[in-house]
């Protein structure tokens, strides 16, 4: 077999992969507020679900469940701004045991797809002293990246 061709299905089988690892319990997909990009008038993000994502992973990885929390989400959505507006990556919030940043992910299900597979972030995302998380999305069209995230974890 050609190795262009060897190529192409790795990346095809690499890609159903991720796109399998995207998907809720028992088959279902994920609803269309994890998927829905953010970087379009009216797009709103299902915390909801992106929490159950976030502690599905911290389940498979020995961790308790953490609550969502509104003043975090307040948080995590200011330095979100922020993020979009300056560019400038934002410092871990006084009291906060974890943060996590991601720049040009239009969706929930890739930025969380992206930090459940590099080591640094899974660890922080299964850390075991967080208790409660919140998250931020915010897109700016004149930024370098589009859709900035941040997700804050709490004890």
């Amino acid at each position: 077999m050609p190795i262009a061709t060897v190529t192409r299905v790795a990346v095809a089988a690499t890609l159903a992969a991720v796109l399998g690892a995207c998907s809720v319990g028992g088959g279902k997909t994920l609803s269309p507020g994890l998927t829905t990009p953010m970087n379009q008038p009216g797009a709103q993000l299902n915390r909801v679900e992106a929490l159950f994502l976030l502690n599905d992973f911290r389940r498979n990885q020995g961790a308790v469940d953490v609550r969502g929390d509104t003043l975090l989400d307040s948080t995590a959505q200011s330095l979100a701004t922020n993020y979009a507006k300056t560019g400038a990556q934002p410092i871990l919030p006084p009291g906060a045991v974890a943060m996590r940043l991601s720049a040009g992910y239009t969706t929930f299900a890739e930025v969380f797809s992206g930090w459940r597979n590099v080591p640094t972030d899974a660890s922080a995302l299964a850390d075991p002293t967080a208790k409660r998380a919140g998250l931020g999305v915010s897109y700016d069209p004149n930024s370098t990246h589009g859709v900035y995230w941040v997700l804050v974890l709490d004890d």
